[in-house]
């Protein structure tokens, strides 16, 4: 067995030939370039079995030869694929479960493989070379062809670039490098997943994936690499879907992954400052802040001008309906250009190329244990949310706005930690009581925006139907104030989850 590393990125057919003739390919060129035809036929049972357990096999035809390749397991983290893979000549286009047996490979059970079938099939040109570029051996291949299920067709144009030797960091920084020279796009969907895509396989699930559980023995470097590891994750699996705009729900997972993104990165700041983490750290919160502004107009649209439209004079609420729909529009165009622009791509090269850097291999801070860092994180946010909870009653909402934030990031930083801790039942009831004091801060805070939004379509006039939403939205405001002060009294008798667990490990 050998764990394939690889870095997949979509390239448009234009800028695939002029990649192949730049001079810096033939400058870190080890040998000519070969191109040679590879086609694939991929196999699964009718009921998908195989790829429901993440795993891929197909026979490959490369020249005479053909070759069984089973791929299972790995991960992809900041868009680099790492996947187990066992692969093994086979004497002619026939499945040779003997052959993979010999070579170490997972065992499929018997009544698995009499019912595979072919499903789809790849169909590529391949232009490869070896480079060598800062110290790592890389092979860069160049693939263009088509995916073809039954009638339905898929072109091919991508770059991979495949881990001979070295550190994955520098597949990240040569691809920057490419970048440099041609347009190119982090690829978080494999051939074989878009054959699946083809065949008919449902469209890939949204992804709601949680903070991974922490070891009280883990270094703490290792837990906060392992909890953006999680956030890069997390934010990947949903973006294919929000591009495509498959349902509202992807794009809303993409804005919570940011947003835990986001506490973590200020979290590990905490703990090692670092200027390129610094840098990244603002792009995470330009994200946020870009795709909370598309957030207030859907809330303003579906929740807020929604309910009451029946009530306001027709021909206001369809004036006022129109504004509304072509700035959300205007501002889901913004984003989805956002997520596919070049800026973007960088971001996300210079995520992977950090996160898989130097950072992370600096001595460890003598005598800081994970429980004691992450008591230290929970304090700091506890009393934040004290402070700005302390005049609750006469609050602003600018005030509350500020409490609304530094309640998220002491949720998000207990979610991250709360494996750490073992008292269950006081864990839930804490995070039971945040999470409701948040909520209504953030309709607090809906409400406060709607009056915004308002001002910005009506720029002063006091149109009717303008005066009836703000007296609407200020009814629910004192309703939302009467339950937020019970809210504030329930959260501040709660007991803190963590300080017990942090005493008897002193």
């Amino acid at each position: 067995m050998s764990v394939e590393t690889e870095l997949k990125l979509r390239i448009a057919p234009e800028h695939l030939n002029r990649l192949k003739r730049h001079p810096l390919l033939k400058k870190l060129s080890t040998a000519r370039a070969a191109t040679r035809k590879l086609y694939s036929v991929y196999y699964d049972t009718p009921d998908l079995e195989l790829y429901q357990r993440a795993m891929a096999l197909r026979l490959r035809r490369v020249g005479k030869q053909w070759v069984q390749t089973l791929k299972g397991g790995g991960e992809i983290q900041a868009g680099l694929h790492q996947r187990n893979e066992w692969e093994v000549p086979v004497a002619g286009e026939a499945l040779d479960f003997e052959v993979l047996k010999a070579s170490g490979g997972k065992r499929l059970p018997l009544a698995l493989r009499k019912k595979l079938q072919p499903l789809f099939v790849t169909d590529f040109s391949r232009t490869a070379r070896m480079v060598v570029f800062r110290g790592a051996e890389i092979e860069l291949s160049l693939d263009s062809g088509e995916i073809r299920a039954g009638e339905s067709i898929r072109p091919i144009s991508e770059l991979e670039l495949e881990l001979k030797s070295g550190e994955s960091v520098q597949l990240f920084k040569f691809a920057l490098a490419l970048l440099d020279i041609v347009p190119l796009e982090v690829e978080y969907i494999s051939k074989a997943e878009y054959g699946y895509l083809l065949h008919g396989t449902p469209q890939p699930a949204v992804s709601k994936t949680s903070f991974p559980r922490l070891d009280k023995s883990t270094d703490v470097a290792a837990a906060l690499q392992s909890m953006i590891g999680s956030c890069l994750l997390h934010l990947q699996a949903n973006i294919f879907g929000a591009i495509q705009k498959l349902d509202e729900e992807y794009l809303h997972q993409v804005r919570v992954a940011l947003r835990r993104l986001r506490v973590v990165l200020s979290i590990t700041e905490t703990f090692r400052a670092d200027d390129e983490l610094g840098k990244l750290h603002e792009q995470v919160a330009e994200l946020c802040v870009e795709l909370g502004r598309l957030r207030e107009w859907d809330v303003f649209v579906t929740q807020t001008l929604a309910p009451i439209r029946s009530c306001l004079p027709e021909q206001d609420a369809l004036r006022l309906l129109n504004i509304s729909e072509k700035l959300r529009a205007q501002c889901h165009t913004e984003m989805e250009n956002r997520l596919q622009s070049q800026d973007y791509q960088r971001f996300l090269l210079r995520f992977g190329a950090w996160i898989h850097g130097d950072y992370w291999r600096k001595p460890a801070v003598d005598g800081l244990t994970l429980p004691c860092f992450a008591t230290q994180i929970l304090d700091k946010r506890s009393r934040q949310v004290g402070k700005r909870g302390k005049n609750i009653a006469t609050a602003n909402p600018s005030q509350l706005h500020m409490l609304r934030i530094a309640c998220k990031k002491l949720r998000y930083s207990a979610e991250i930690f709360a494996s750490l801790f073992a008292r269950a039942k006081a864990k839930s009831s804490y995070l039971s009581a945040l999470t409701t004091l948040q909520d209504i801060l953030g309709t607090l805070n809906d409400i406060a925006v709607a009056h915004r939004l308002l001002d910005e379509m009506d720029a002063g006039a006091q149109h009717e139907s303008t005066i009836l939403i703000r007296g609407w939205i200020e009814h629910d405001y004192m309703d939302q104030s009467v339950k937020l002060n019970k809210a504030w009294k329930k959260f501040s008798a709660q007991k803190v989850f963590w300080r017990e667990v942090a005493r008897s490990n002193g």
